[in-house]
């Protein structure tokens, strides 16, 4: 095929989509079939391009046209697409996962006490009962567990391969206590308060011997908001128990599917935040820097992940609205 025999079959696709380009890119109003049409020739035109590349090298001006062709409309194409992901994670951070979060702030409650009445209470009863104290462990153990092995736990892997480790163990403890929730509960709460009592027996063999500052220097950097997250997908848990328990006028089979439903968002948020606690348990928690920074930084962490969830609360008392109830559909 000549030139202007391939100019005349095509020029009508590349009219249209320079067309559709031009209002992609300065109206904003391109329908979901233009936007199908689009990418369409997008990749009709592309294909030209290349064909033009190879047969018609030597017409410069032709190669070049198609060539800025194709590239406005990837620019629109991708530029809309890239634009549309920021809103959407902007908007799953700032109202669909706080919406989440204050629909469980019931069963949030009863998680965090499940997990820290046990954690106190055996972090008390070890720093002040040499009794408890010397039946927890062997006195050499003990020893060792308090001088190096809890220190060393955090510092002796390299930290990317420590950081994927710790994500991977969060994730399960956090998917466990949320499903777990279908068995009526009962399996998340002892779940919640088995972790409590295990960080509430490490805590009180330090403060027993007087090394409380070491053991929350350890703990708090990632801890602050590892152990949120946990609480969290354990109030999801017992959320979806408590449907099966008193479905109210629903039937169990539907009220387990819509509390599931509801769920969703808040377990794609923890991933994030079971990432985030990761990270800093890999590259903060184990490094010889100050423990004013070191807690510092899981300050930080910990208000970013609450943060979105009390300003949404802000936001719903000063509205009044219905489009901020918590309990709508998410």
């Amino acid at each position: 095929m000549d030139i202007d025999a391939f100019v005349a079959a095509h020029q009508g696709a590349w009219w249209r989509l320079q067309a559709l380009t031009e209002k992609a890119r300065h109206l904003t109003s391109v329908s979901p079939d233009e936007l199908d049409e689009m990418v369409h020739l997008y990749q009709r035109v592309g294909a030209n391009l290349a064909h033009a590349r190879v047969e018609y090298v030597a017409d410069s001006s032709l190669v070049n046209r198609l060539t800025l062709l194709v590239a406005d409309a990837h620019g629109v194409l991708y530029g809309q697409r890239d634009t549309e992901v920021r809103r959407n994670i902007t908007q799953f951070a700032t109202l669909t996962f706080p919406a989440a979060i204050y629909a469980l702030r019931r069963y949030i409650a009863v998680a965090a006490m499940l997990t820290f009445v046990p954690w106190a209470v055996f972090q008390i009863w070890l720093a002040i009962s040499p009794e408890a104290f010397d039946v927890s462990m062997p006195d050499a153990a003990a020893q060792q567990y308090i001088e190096q092995d809890f220190e060393d736990y955090y510092s002796n892997q390299p930290s990317q391969d420590f950081a994927t480790q710790v994500f991977l163990n969060n994730i399960r403890v956090g998917f466990l206590a949320f499903a777990a929730g279908i068995l009526l509960c009962v399996v998340t709460a002892a779940l919640l308060a088995w972790n409590g009592a295990n960080g509430g027996m490490a805590g009180g063999l330090f403060t027993h011997v007087g090394q409380a500052d070491k053991f929350w220097g350890l703990i708090l950097p990632h801890g602050m908001l590892e152990l949120s997250a946990v609480v969290v997908a354990g109030a999801a848990g017992l959320r979806i128990g408590w449907a099966l328990i008193d479905p109210g006028d629903r039937l169990r089979s539907h009220a387990l599917t819509e509390e599931a439903r509801r769920s969703g968002s808040v377990l794609v948020g923890l991933v994030a935040a079971f990432l985030l606690a990761a990270v800093v348990e890999g590259f903060v928690t184990g490094k010889p820097w100050p423990t004013w920074l070191r807690i510092g930084i899981g300050v930080v962490v910990f208000v970013l992940f609450w943060g979105w969830t009390v300003v949404y609360v802000i936001r719903l008392r000063r509205a009044g609205d219905e489009q901020y109830t918590p309990d709508a559909p998410l």
